[in-house]
């Protein structure tokens, strides 16, 4: 099932005014059961974000096969990675 774009506006709402917070995913996986979340720090995924937040990156994901893919397209995607930006000092 693909993100639609009622839900891409709340996911980004949601990641907009967060903090980096373990919590959060768990959040997003009970409001968006139908997607796949996955989440690992902004340094090892190498593809370009669909959005980038100050906490997070936001990648979209095709995983209607066997090994998951990122994607650009919200119409493509059946999850997502949150993506764990590195706070600079």
């Amino acid at each position: 099932m693909a993100i639609n774009t009622e839900e891409l506006q709340e996911i980004e709402t949601l990641l907009g005014g967060a903090e980096a917070d373990p919590s959060l995913l768990t959040a997003l996986r009970l409001k968006f059961p139908h997607l796949k979340w996955s989440r690992c720090d902004a340094e090892d995924v190498t593809e370009e974000p669909f959005r980038s937040f100050a906490a997070y990156d936001l990648h979209l994901m095709d995983v209607s096969n066997h090994c998951p893919v990122v994607v650009t397209e919200p119409s493509a995607a059946s999850g997502a990675i949150l993506a764990v930006r590195s706070v600079k000092i």
